[in-house]
């Protein structure tokens, strides 16, 4: 197997591709080794410098600290991908999770989702982050940023220039997008 690498907009974040399918799950971030039972996923976070790892339908990627060069890195997680896989793994996150919008949220509401799952999403996850909605309180939409986005020097003015300005242009009520 051959595991590809792809450098992102966030130089602390890297995108492995291991050429099979990742996840059949919506994009999940995990940055709490204890938090997962997945041996991979607990084996990557173990790395000394690794924060936090992201996986979507066709690729993960790895999060470190600024003190950590990817030199030190990646070698290691591509050799824990190949063992995965090799020992007949066919997902990382093997999940049926259907991901529909609630019924309870509102009609606005319902129109942000849409346009972050169908104008952003696919942009952020070009770059190896996803784009999660919070909520809309007050003119404010409050968004997750997670993957390659979380702590990348870029993403504050994504946010503003690109996410804002195209969620203002399609609902007037919103005002401003944070993230939390």
């Amino acid at each position: 197997m051959f595991v590809q690498t792809e450098i992102t907009p966030n130089p602390n974040s890297l995108k492995f591709f291991p050429g099979k399918k990742v996840s059949n799950d919506s994009p999940v971030e995990i940055t709490d080794k204890t938090l997962t039972d997945n041996e991979l996923i607990k084996n990557i976070l173990s790395i000394e410098g690794v924060k936090g790892v992201f996986l979507t339908d066709e690729f993960l990627s790895v999060n470190k600290d600024q003190n950590t060069e990817w030199n030190d890195l990646k070698h290691i997680i591509i050799s824990l991908i190949n063992d995965f896989y090799s020992n007949g793994a066919e997902l990382i996150i093997d999940k049926n999770n259907t991901n529909k919008v609630n019924k309870s949220f509102s009609e606005i509401e319902k129109k942000i989702i849409n346009i972050l799952e169908t104008k952003v999403r696919p942009a952020v996850a070009k770059d190896g982050g996803d784009i999660k909605f919070k909520e809309f309180k007050n003119g404010v939409v409050t968004v997750n940023l997670q993957g390659s986005c979380s702590g990348c020097p870029s993403s504050t003015m994504t946010l503003k220039q690109g996410v804002q300005n195209l969620l203002c242009h399609y609902i007037p009520e919103i005002k401003e997008v944070i993230a939390v």
